[in-house]
């Protein structure tokens, strides 16, 4: 069974924006309850379905205790490098994308970041989800807001 990366008192920053999924009382489903890059401190450590940790974090500035998943946080000592977008929003190219000099994905297509990679050498890089495509690793500047 995974060990708890965190501990109770920890320092933590959340690095998704976290929304309401329904659990969380007087706020409706979807709401936004804590902005990404917000520091909090472990209150609880407990499991969900026996294999997933989750810690009660209490986020002093917005005087609310979220229950977060360890993989939307970070300890405060590692640095934080704040991206343009998040995981699972949607985006679209801004320019054609390509691997092997094989254009896949023209300027305008939709996609869906799959994951933040914020210390790559380059800068911030996605893994991208294209409709009907591979996964892509895209820079953060080939990338633009998905407007509906």
């Amino acid at each position: 069974m995974q060990q708890p990366r965190f501990d109770y008192g920890d320092e933590v920053r959340v690095i998704r924006t976290l929304r309401n999924d329904g659990t969380f009382p007087g706020m409706n489903t979807g709401a936004k309850l804590i902005q990404r890059g917000s520091v909090g401190f472990v209150r609880d450590v407990g499991r969900f379905l026996q294999d997933q940790i989750v810690y009660a974090v209490h986020f002093l500035e917005d005087n609310r205790v979220v229950g977060c998943r360890e993989e939307e946080l970070q300890p405060i000592s590692e640095p934080w490098v704040p991206s343009r977008f998040e995981t699972r929003e949607k985006v679209s190219a801004r320019l054609p994308l390509g691997r092997n000099g094989q254009v896949l994905v023209e300027p305008g297509e939709i996609g869906e970041i799959v994951k933040v990679i914020r210390d790559a050498p380059d800068g911030i890089v996605y893994h991208v989800d294209f409709q009907d495509r591979n996964r892509l690793q895209v820079p953060e500047s080939a990338l633009e807001e998905f407007r509906s």
